[in-house]
């Protein structure tokens, strides 16, 4: 079987290369990403395998039907740049749901530690000798309440890091974990509710027509007073003009961002040298109290070997039995997992 896998980086090829080899797949790695203009280079493939920046809208899946590909594989769980009222009925589609949570999860806490100990400022200040702690302080997480939206695998790995430093929780899912509510330490309550009682809010949750901008104005007025926000979801989670405007207005004490609404065209790539052309980004990272790493929240050894795994199991599953559960189906404006066999 043959994959055409868009958006290759170095880091993708070795696990990719090892399942592969295992299953039998022959796989040829594009780095440009998979859109209108290169879904020509997928033609004489049965799949195409594709991560969080490609485009996957109608034109490119009608497309790919015409050239015979029967799946679109995702190396990634969420599936919102993919039109799946298109994809209904004539292509597989299929993800990755889980595969480390622990490395996104220990990444947003990393990112909130550099934030709040300003461990970035003193790497730059001691690299030059400069030893002084003045605009150094930070506070203790200790008794700090955070507001987890989304309390799915990777939210509850963040839920416990945050207990272990004796923090109390505030979490909002439309689907709650049975289970988790304690009635003490960790309480699900309503986003308003979420919004004035946190210290921190921290977002894990898909992208979709509710939660796009959960954090906007509005959101942004309702929060305490130099609110701490973390973001290693999707981009468009947050309003970051909003965001923006909060940093300025010191409503807003930091951000931490993995993602961005508008991040397809510059994460991932090189643009050193260069003069970065989206505004807002660029002062997003010019704020003194703004950390942005790019989208590296799941890369560690462990999740790229997962992802890896499940992908190539998913297409070796569904050619080989006719289904795989880990397929994601799009029927009466619902999006859900389901079988195969439900779908087509």
């Amino acid at each position: 079987m043959r994959i055409a896998f868009f958006d290759a980086k170095p880091y993708d090829k070795p696990s990719f290369d090892k399942y592969g080899a295992e299953y039998g797949l022959e796989i040829k790695y594009f780095e440009t990403k998979l859109n209108e203009d290169t879904v020509e280079l997928a033609s004489g493939y049965d799949a195409v395998c594709v991560f969080v920046n490609d485009t996957v809208n109608a034109h490119v899946i009608d497309r790919l039907c015409e050239f015979g590909v029967k799946i679109v594989a995702l190396r990634c769980a969420g599936f919102n740049n993919v039109d799946m009222k298109h994809a209904f009925g004539r292509i597989h589609v299929l993800r990755v749901p889980a595969y480390s949570p622990y490395a996104v999860a220990e990444h947003t806490m990393a990112m909130l530690l550099t934030s709040i100990r300003r461990i970035h400022k003193a790497y730059i200040r001691t690299r030059d000798f400069n030893f002084s702690l003045a605009g150094m302080t930070g506070f203790d997480l200790h008794g700090k309440t955070v507001g987890v939206i989304g309390t799915g695998r990777i939210g509850r790995v963040f839920i416990d890091i945050c207990r272990g430093f004796g923090m109390k929780v505030l979490a909002y899912d439309k689907y709650q974990a049975q289970g988790l509510d304690n009635g003490d330490t960790i309480r699900y309550v309503s986003l308003d509710e979420l919004f004035s009682g946190s210290d921190i809010i921290s977002l894990h949750c898909p992208l979709t027509e509710e939660t796009y901008h959960v954090i906007d104005e509005n959101a942004i007025a309702k929060c305490k007073r130099g609110v701490v926000i973390l973001n290693t979801s999707r981009g468009a989670l947050v309003d970051a003009e909003a965001l923006l405007a909060g940093i300025k207005s010191r409503k807003v004490g930091a951000a931490c961002l993995d993602v961005y609404e508008e991040e397809a065209e510059f994460f991932f790539e090189d643009f050193s040298g260069h003069i970065l052309e989206d505004d807002t980004l660029a002062r997003l990272i010019s704020m003194p109290n703004v950390i942005v790493t790019s989208h590296q929240a799941f890369l560690t050894e462990d999740a790229l070997s997962n992802i890896a795994q499940t992908t190539v199991e998913n297409i070796v599953g569904l050619v080989n039995n006719g289904q795989c559960e880990n397929e994601v189906c799009f029927r009466r404006g619902q999006a859900e997992d389901c079988k195969s066999g439900k779908c087509f």
